[in-house]
C-alpha cells in the first residue's frame, strides 16, 4: 500500500494510559507493529531511532508536546504520517494540516477512523526515508551530565518571591539565569538574547503566560518554554502544550520534576544536533 510500510512501526503517543492503551491493542489486533510513546520527547526518540512509518500524536502531551512535536517530527522525517487525536480539533486543524499532518481526529476518537486515517486507501507517498547514514551511531538516550545540564533559563513571574527561589535553586544547579516580572519584559529580555529554556507564569496581570506564548514561541522557535501554573491553572496549562509549551509545572513547584523537565528539555537540543 502506497505511504505505509506494514513492516515498520506506528507510534502511538498519548500521556493517558488507558486510552494510549486502548489504541495500541486495536492497532495490533490490526496486524501492525506498535510503539508507545507517553510524552514528546520519548516520539522523537522512536522516530530518530525507529523509522516509523506513521505516529498517532495527542497534542496535549507533557515534555514536548503540541504542533511544536508536529514540526519536528515532520523535520526529522517528512515521509512519516502523523495523525493528531486532540480535543481541541478544531482550534488547531489548520495549524496542524499546515505542518503536514494527515488527519486530525476529535477525542474521543473513533478508532475506525484512525486506522482509515493511517492506512488510506491509493494514498501517495510522502517521502522518502531517512537514510541510516545520517543518523548518529549512538542510540543511548542523552544522560544527564554535569556540562549537558548547564544552560541558560529565563523566569518570569509577577511575584518577586518566587522569582528569588528558582534563581536560588538553579543556581545552586549550575543553570545560568535571568528574570523577568512581566511579559513585555520577558519579550525584551528573549530579543536581547534567546535562553536555552524558559520558566513563564500563567496567571500574570496584563498580557499572561498563555497570551505572551505565541509571540515568544515566533521570537524563539527552538526555546523549550515551561508553563508555570498555580493548582487552579491545571487546564489552562495543558490547553498551552497544543500550542507549543514543552512542559508544564504547577505551584508549590516540584524541584525534582522541575529539573527533570529542563533535562529533558536540554536532551532535545542535543538529540536535534
Amino acid at each position: 500500500m502506497p505511504g505505509f510500510s506494514p513492516s515498520a512501526p506506528v507510534v502511538v503517543a498519548d500521556d493517558d494510559h488507558d486510552l494510549r492503551e486502548t489504541i495500541v491493542e486495536y492497532l495490533v489486533a490490526e496486524g501492525m507493529k506498535v510503539l508507545e510513546a507517553k510524552n514528546g520527547l520519548e516520539v522523537l526518540l522512536h522516530v530518530k531511532r525507529a523509522k516509523p512509518s506513521a505516529v498517532v500524536l495527542d497534542l496535549s502531551m507533557p515534555r514536548l508536546g503540541g504542533l511544536e512535536a508536529l514540526r519536528r517530527i515532520r523535520s526529522f522525517d517528512p515521509a512519516i504520517r502523523v495523525v493528531v487525536v486532540t480535543g481541541e480539533a478544531e482550534a488547531v486543524y489548520e495549524q496542524a494540516v499546515a505542518l503536514g499532518a494527515m488527519a486530525v481526529l476529535a477525542k474521543p476518537v473513533v478508532l475506525a477512523d484512525l486506522l482509515a486515517a493511517l492506512r488510506p486507501a491509493g494514498s501517495p507517498t510522502t517521502g522518502q526515508p531517512v537514510d541510516a547514514a545520517q543518523i548518529a551511531p549512538s542510540t543511548a538516550p542523552p544522560a544527564p551530565q554535569p556540562e549537558a545540564s548547564r544552560g541558560q533559563i529565563l523566569i518570569v513571574d509577577d511575584e518577586e518571591g518566587i522569582r528569588e527561589v528558582l534563581e536560588e535553586f538553579l543556581t545552586a544547579e549550575r543553570f545560568r539565569t535571568r528574570t523577568a516580572s512581566d511579559g513585555p519584559a520577558a519579550i525584551r529580555a528573549i530579543v536581547e538574547a534567546a535562553p536555552d529554556v524558559i520558566l513563564l507564569d500563567i496567571d500574570m496581570p496584563g498580557l499572561s503566560g498563555v497570551d505572551a506564548l505565541p509571540t515568544i514561541r515566533s521570537l524563539t522557535p527552538r526555546t523549550a518554554v515551561i508553563m508555570v501554573s498555580g493548582t487552579g491553572d491545571v487546564e489552562i496549562a495543558k490547553r498551552a502544550l497544543a500550542f507549543g509549551a514543552f512542559d508544564y509545572v504547577t505551584k508549590p513547584i516540584d524541584f525534582a520534576y522541575l529539573l527533570q523537565s529542563l533535562d529533558n528539555a536540554l536532551a532535545l537540543h542535543a538529540l536535534e544536533e
